[in-house]
């Protein structure tokens, strides 16, 4: 075979996992705009089924829920031309599609590079799917409920201190709070690619002791570029947790390797 035949079987490899993801992904969206979630009692528990309403669909309930827990008060979350609302929705139902379908695209994304991984590594990567998958929840959970409601009550708060009545496109409320939470579930990653590059062999547990203090240059610099202010106290919001991830990732990596010298 010879080297042009071999990347064209990796160009169709790719092409056939980012296929599968974009369908699993696509799937999950075109449910979540086609059906409404419709709550029902069980035993005193709450459970839903999908019901076909797709002008009342998942993505605008989800829509709702967000404007009744992060939108400050007094402030008006409106639509300025048509259609705004509906690729709000649109990209409400791509988040969830993707944070669905993170398993399937772990899969995919790890059987491509499997072939290019030593042994070592690809238990690596069989072992950290799973945590990847409940820390990027984790980063969305935790922003959405500590992180997204503060900063827009701190930069509201300006205008009602004006005396300014606030009005926040559906649009712009829509991308600044998914941009947040997919900035979150991706940092939220830290601690584990840290601690696959340590079990890789690539670098050794005191690898991240040593370079602790570039490491926070570098996450207050993401920090600030991220966040939509100069005021530099918002940035914080993110620098905070992402530099308490850092340690965490760095302590566990040492405990780790001594318990291997112990053993």
């Amino acid at each position: 075979m010879s080297e042009l035949d071999g990347i064209n079987l990796h160009f169709e490899e790719l092409r056939k996992r980012l296929l599968r993801i974009v369908l699993v992904i696509g799937i999950i969206t075109a449910f979540i705009l086609i059906f409404h979630a419709e709550p029902i009692q069980v035993n005193e528990i709450t459970l839903y089924y999908p019901t076909f309403e797709p002008l009342n669909n998942i993505a605008a309930q989800i829509t709702n829920h967000m404007k009744f827990n992060l939108v400050p008060e007094n402030v008006q979350l409106i639509q300025t031309a048509p259609g705004q609302a509906f690729f709000a929705q649109v990209y409400i139902a791509a988040l969830v599609g993707i944070v669905v379908g993170m398993p399937v695209i772990i899969r995919e994304l790890v059987g491509f590079i499997k072939p290019a991984l030593k042994e070592n590594e690809i238990n690596v990567s069989r072992s950290i799917t799973i945590p990847a998958l409940g820390l990027f929840i984790a980063g969305c959970v935790f922003s959405y409920n500590f992180v997204i409601p503060y900063i827009l009550e701190f930069l509201y708060r300006y205008g009602e201190s004006a005396g300014l009545v606030t009005f926040l496109n559906i649009m712009d409320f829509v991308t600044f709070v998914l941009q947040f939470l997919l900035a979150f579930g991706f940092s939220f990653q830290l601690p584990l690619v840290m601690y696959a590059i340590s079990a890789s062999g690539m670098v050794d547990s005191d690898f991240w002791r040593k370079n602790i203090r570039y490491a926070i240059v570098a996450i207050v610099i993401f920090g600030a570029v991220i966040t939509p202010d100069g005021s530099g106290v918002t940035m914080w919001f993110i620098a905070i947790p992402m530099i308490i991830l850092y340690v965490t990732g760095m302590i566990v990596i040492e405990r780790k390797e001594r318990k291997k010298l112990n053993i």
